[in-house]
């Protein structure tokens, strides 16, 4: 018998939608109130920039802090808030469980929990911890069997190749018995997977933008459900400095858009209620 999910709400609702749901990442106040002055009704963080913005690593489980910090500022704003969570920050399904309580009184209703190829029995045991502690809460549960790969089964060594649909398949397939409301596998971009994986899940399907990839449209025409787009606008606006600075030490006018100092300052106006 599979785990009951979440009663319908506006950001579960989103995933069934007759286009796709696409969800920017933000990385701070200003980021998520610009996104949502272009009509984002939801909005997800990045674990990544959470953590360089502390110089912290990604994925290593030691942003817990931080990300909780974050989903305060952003969860009473008027937008519907996902959080990337990593893996949880713990390995105990029940401390995994605690922190989605939090995530939830802080205003979040969406959940990104990671599986990084580990134990399929500990993240789905995570899972329904999760869905136990927080039941409205959205949970979006990742493998990372493509983002991976060979590199992630079993460390550098003796490595093997998780690559496939099999895989992915009867990960996800634990994930969805355990309760899980989606399942994202970031790096698929192959269409006929993608439209076969659509083919065999219970559950929304959530895969990652790649500017190299199918088009929103097209992945909407494959039965894709929601599209991430992770820390891809993060490292664009890094890039975006950085071409910026080389414009201005060659003696050329930047160019690109540029927000005036009183948007950015309307855009964190109210910041200080929250901290």
């Amino acid at each position: 018998m599979r785990a009951l999910r979440a009663t319908s709400n506006p950001f579960a609702d989103l995933h069934h939608a007759e286009t796709p749901f696409l969800l920017p990442n933000a990385w701070d106040h200003a980021s998520a109130m610009a996104m949502a002055g272009k009509g984002f009704r939801a909005i997800g963080t990045t674990s990544l920039a959470v953590a360089a913005a502390v110089g912290l690593p990604d994925g290593a489980s030691v942003t817990g802090d931080e990300t909780l910090r974050l989903a305060l500022i952003l969860g009473s704003q008027p937008f519907l808030l996902s959080v990337d969570a990593e893996s949880g920050f713990s390995e105990d399904p029940d401390e995994v469980g605690e922190f989605a309580r939090q995530l939830v009184a802080v205003g979040a209703v969406g959940i990104n929990l990671e599986d990084g190829l580990g134990s399929v029995d500990r993240h789905a045991a995570k899972i329904a911890a999760v869905k136990a502690a927080a039941p409205g809460l959205f949970v979006n549960a990742r493998t990372d069997t493509y983002w991976l790969g060979a590199h992630g089964a079993h460390g550098a060594h003796g490595a093997r190749d998780v690559r496939n649909g099999a895989e992915t398949l009867s990960r996800l397939d634990a994930y969805q018995q355990a309760g899980a409301d989606g399942v994202f596998v970031p790096g698929l971009t192959d269409a006929r997977e993608i439209a076969a994986l659509v083919a065999r899940l219970d559950v929304p399907l959530n895969v990652l933008y790649s500017p190299t990839g199918p088009t929103v449209p097209q992945l909407g025409d494959l039965g894709v459900s929601r599209i991430s787009l992770g820390s891809f606008l993060y490292r664009r606006a890094i890039g975006a400095a950085l071409d910026a600075l080389d414009e201005i030490r060659e003696g050329r006018e930047p160019g690109g858009r540029t927000p005036t100092y009183e948007d950015v300052q309307e855009m964190g106006a109210d910041i200080a209620d929250h901290v």
